[in-house]
This record gives structure tokens, sequence and C-alpha cells, in this order.
């Protein structure tokens, strides 16, 4: 599980087929130097295995679902990607639950300087409409981001001067595909009225006093 709170923006050092998906190899100066073999990284908002680093990079196997369902299919070498790492116990929950499953890919419509900052416009996929609110969290490339507004098949963040400045939304040109997650809380409220569950009460416990008593506590 992640936050969206970005730690370090690394860079594709190279992509190449390996099987039926292709090998992933990120240079990333303070991340690469905490992780090993077998753990979790979020790179542009995707939960990967790292299956090799040293303290330059890492490296980590696409699988062609993952080709299919994220942005990656179209990842270059030199491409700016942001990395986090999973929430340890006891962390602060800076931004919302991520859990690095993508929902979708937009595209990046527009970017208007607004202040300080940036207003950034994205499509959304027809199929992640319904997970979106105004004022809700969104997350863009892995990035922890508020919904601005929200029309028809799109959306727009206020980003903060810090955010753009660590993170590849300052490289983004119109029409540059992002990976798109919803809040997970969204899915589950759909997943409840899918089921009819609302209103419910749920199945009744069998734990009771007596119950407890039998079991000597």
């Amino acid at each position: 599980m992640f936050t969206g709170i970005v730690e370090e923006a690394g860079s594709v050092r190279s992509l190449r087929q390996v099987s039926a998906g292709m090998r992933l190899v990120v240079e990333a100066q303070q991340i690469a130097r905490q992780i090993k073999p077998g753990d979790s990284v979020a790179v542009n908002g995707v939960c990967l295995t790292v299956v090799e680093n040293n303290h330059r990079s890492f490296s980590c196997d696409l699988s062609a679902e993952t080709l299919r369902c994220s942005s990656f299919g179209r990842m270059r070498e030199g491409m700016v990607v942001n990395l986090e790492r999973p929430l340890a116990i006891g962390d602060r929950l800076g931004g919302h639950i991520v859990q690095g499953h993508v929902d979708g890919v937009g595209r990046m419509i527009a970017t208007i300087p607004s202040g300080e900052g940036m207003d950034m416009e994205f499509s959304i996929p027809a199929t992640l409409e319904r997970y979106l609110i105004s004022k809700g969290s969104v997350a863009v490339d892995g990035i922890s981001l508020t919904i601005a507004s929200l029309k028809k098949n799109a959306f727009t963040v206020a980003v903060i001067p810090h955010t753009y400045r660590v993170t590849n939304l300052r490289h983004l040109k119109p029409d540059d595909a992002v990976n798109l997650e919803g809040d997970v809380l969204a899915k589950y409220f759909e997943r409840f009225f899918q089921l009819g569950l609302i209103g419910e009460t749920g199945p009744k416990s069998m734990l009771t006093v007596d119950s407890l008593r039998e079991q000597g506590y």
C-alpha cells in the first residue's frame, strides 16, 4: 500500500523484451539504496516487485497484463518516473490510500499556470469516471492529487509548486499517457451497491458472552 507522496523522480535506463513481458531498469540515487530484491515499489503509480538492484538503479519485470493496463507500453528510455516505497506501519498517511493497481490510462490535456502553481487537466477513461468526485482524491502516475473540477471525460487538479518540481508532471506534454487510480473507498461502495448490501446490518455475530465462557475466557 502506498500514499501517493512521491519520494524520488527517477529515470528509465532501459526497457527490453523478456519472455512475454519486459524488464524495466530505473535509475534512482536514493531509493535504489533503500530497497532489495523482493521489495515492492510504485513506479508511476504501478506496484512492481524489485528483481535486481544496486546503489544506483533497480530492475522490475513487467507482465503482459501490466503493459496492457498501464502507460508502460508507451514508455521510453530517459523518461522521468515517480517512485515511492510502500507505507510502513506507523508512518503518517500524507496523501490517500493508493494500492498501485491502475484503473485506467488517461492523457494530459493542458497545463495552465495558476498563481505559483499549475492547473493540469487530464482525460478520463469512461470506466473510471464513476470513481471520481469533485474535491476527492485521485492518483496520477502515483501522485496523490485532489480533484479541483470535474466534467464529462476529464478532470482538473491544482498542483502546488513543490509537487510540480519534484515529480514527472513538469515533463508531461499534451497527449502524454498517465496512469490513473481512483479512490479504493469508492470501489468498495460501488461493490456494496452491486450486491445490495447498503442498508443491511450484515450477518449476526456468533460471538457471545456464553460462547466465550465455554471456551475458557
